[in-house]
């Protein structure tokens, strides 16, 4: 292409960090660690429950997570609407939450274990500062407000970038061009000096094309292709190490 690339923009999740993975953990923690208290600890002493129970309540919370929509005009926090996904889970499960105090213990044992294992690899990092001494990063998320700056906060994103932006601290979150804007603006580039890389077909590869960006890059860590009726992304690869090799091409 003649128009040379100024700036990358990352999602963070599934991107840079193995969120799923580490979600996946968490749960697997709260089920099986002894001799510390754990949330399995928790449900066998309080409510006497077996192993397949108590995995029951873990799977119906994971549920209701995949499926949250948060909105914080509503009045609650995100650890108010996560501690009620482990009360409703309780009661579905075992008709009732037996002390008010249980469903949030749960909520913040799990919690605590998946920002433990949430980091950014020495590979990335390693990736991330060479990348920096050639382009201008940008660091953009969507998701709750506070969720996604302890995320940043654990992982220690802020060294390797430029600028960090917070989707739920702003009116629209990927895929609207109001973000993507906001991004160029701060990094003082122009749409098509930039390229975005992200996991999401449905935020950061259409956004992206939204935005006018010069490329877009779907991590598709399974190797899956793209649906049909999807937005094409301009490459596609399976882990963000491979970005040096989509630049090479984009020179």
């Amino acid at each position: 292409m003649d128009r040379e690339v100024k700036a990358l923009i990352f999602d963070l999740d599934n991107t840079l960090i193995d969120t799923s993975r580490a979600g996946a953990l968490a749960i697997r923690k709260v089920i099986n660690t002894p001799p510390v208290v754990s949330t399995s600890e928790l449900l066998k002493t309080e409510l006497g429950l077996d192993d397949d129970t108590i995995s029951s309540i873990c799977d119906k919370f994971k549920q209701k997570l995949f499926r949250e929509c948060f909105d914080p005009a509503a009045g609650r926090s995100i650890h108010d609407v996560r501690v009620g996904h482990w009360e409703e889970s309780l009661r579905e499960t075992v008709g009732s939450v037996p002390t008010p105090s249980l469903a949030a213990q749960c909520y913040f044992m799990w919690k605590n274990s998946r920002l433990e294992v949430l980091s950014l690899s020495p590979q990335i990092r390693d990736l991330l500062k060479q990348l920096r001494s050639r382009y201008k990063l940008l660091l953009l998320t969507n998701g709750e407000a506070q969720t996604q700056r302890e995320k940043v906060q654990t992982a220690k994103c802020a060294e390797f970038f430029d600028a960090i932006v917070v989707g739920g601290e702003h009116a629209e979150q990927k895929p609207f061009l109001s973000i993507f804007t906001l991004c160029f603006n701060m990094l003082g580039v122009e749409a098509q000096d930039c390229v975005m890389v992200g996991d999401s077909l449905d935020t950061d590869i259409q956004g992206g094309f939204n935005a006018g960006v010069q490329a877009t890059v779907w991590i598709s860590s399974t190797g899956a292709t793209v649906p049909e009726g999807s937005v094409k992304p301009d490459y596609t690869v399976q882990t963000v190490l491979e970005l040096p090799h989509v630049l090479e091409q984009l020179k």
